[in-house]
């Protein structure tokens, strides 16, 4: 994935949230790529649920299903 979608500051607010201190760069970075690859996973999944059902729209439904 070249272009990255989510930013780090999210990142970081994410891992706080989780119960962090402090957060490196490098682990906001490799939050982010890790999440993006899932999100990229989940996306296609849910794709290819909604074109079975001959839907052009993903819906809520389909992300929950792509996630089992």
């Amino acid at each position: 994935m070249d272009k990255k979608i989510l930013p780090l500051a999210a990142m970081e607010k994410l891992l706080k949230k989780g119960g962090a201190i402090r957060v490196s760069e490098d682990a906001k970075e490799t939050l982010r790529v890790v999440l993006e690859e899932k999100a990229n996973e989940i996306a296609e999944r849910a794709t290819k649920l909604a074109d079975h059902s001959g839907r052009k729209t993903i819906k809520g439904r389909d992300i929950k299903l792509a996630l089992k």
